[in-house]
């Protein structure tokens, strides 16, 4: 199916002022063109950068493909970072982690760093209603600037993962993720919470991350393979819509919502959107610009 251009009518948070944050966008799913929306966003990542992305749970998972990013990641230059998950499986330890990234193909690609490897550190949400400071590996602090490339899909706890997901659960140590779902209850289990103070606790990760790095982030999102599951996930639901495409900002708010607004206005994302919905995913987005981390308002920029 072919990317229709009168979709992007539809985009609900799409304007055309000039204030709004820039969302690059590119319906082809290429190695050139995830440099070429890299390249849209008008900077480079300053000094020593952690390239944030997720390795995938198994093989069975939709995480990047490293051929599809590797003319990205090593463009960039950096490190690619990920922290242990707080669950049972493939990668809930840093050594497991770490063995997972290798197995699945990304050591050809550039240095790997499990950042909890070593331990964690506290930093702390200047606002908050849940959790008044973020876990995170310890080893955030050995970076200049985090470039955060995501897998943009579904997510059967969150209705979506995208940068916001990808930041705040994503950088989190083994107890920090345990610490934002249980909305800053316990480090040590897993606890049932609200949905919207899990929703609220993970847009306040966000925030403590985007200030302890002092904003010096990047973002870059990839539309395919979009299951209603997430790469955590080891045999994932099969996808049932179509690829849409590349998006890059330098607002992680503004590129979530504009990835969320183009799976509302696809033909074919009537589960995805249904996921969101059941959800209550786009809380966080909500949230998020509550605390001034972005702006739901995006200009939409498509690239040649």
């Amino acid at each position: 199916m072919q990317f229709e251009a009168s979709r992007l009518e539809g985009l609900e948070h799409r304007t055309d002022a000039q204030s709004a944050p820039e969302v690059f966008f590119t319906p082809i799913i290429t190695p050139e063109s995830l440099v070429a929306a890299y390249h849209a966003l008008g900077r480079k990542p300053e000094g020593k950068t952690a390239i944030k992305v997720h390795s995938g749970e198994s093989e069975k998972s939709n995480n990047l493909n490293p051929a599809l990013v590797k003319d990205l990641v090593q463009e960039i230059g950096g490190t690619l970072v990920e922290c242990s998950t707080a669950y049972d499986g493939n990668r809930e330890t840093p050594e497991k982690s770490l063995a997972t990234f290798k197995k699945h193909g990304y050591a050809d690609l550039a240095p790997i760093q499990i950042m909890d490897m070593g331990g964690e550190i506290e930093i702390p949400v200047a606002k908050h209603r849940h959790i008044a400071y973020d876990i995170v590996g310890k080893h955030i602090d050995d970076y200049d600037s985090i470039f955060v490339l995501s897998h943009f899909k579904g997510h059967p706890m969150g209705g979506f993962g995208g940068a916001l997901k990808n930041v705040s659960i994503g950088i989190a140590s083994s107890n920090g993720k345990r610490w934002i779902h249980s909305a800053g209850v316990t480090k040590d289990k897993w606890v049932e919470t609200p949905q919207d103070a899990f929703l609220e606790s993970m847009a306040e990760a966000d925030e403590a991350v985007i200030s302890h790095m002092h904003g010096k982030m990047m973002y870059l999102n990839v539309m395919n393979r979009l299951s209603v599951d997430c790469d955590c996930l080891a045999s994932p639901t099969e996808p049932d819509m179509h690829a849409i495409g590349v998006l890059s900002s330098l607002d992680p708010v503004a590129l979530d919502q504009a990835c969320v607004d183009l799976i509302h206005t696809a033909p074919d994302g009537a589960s995805v959107t249904e996921r969101i919905a059941s959800l209550h995913g786009e809380h966080i987005l909500e949230y998020a610009e509550e605390l001034g981390i972005g702006s739901r308002a995006y200009c939409l920029t498509v690239l040649d």
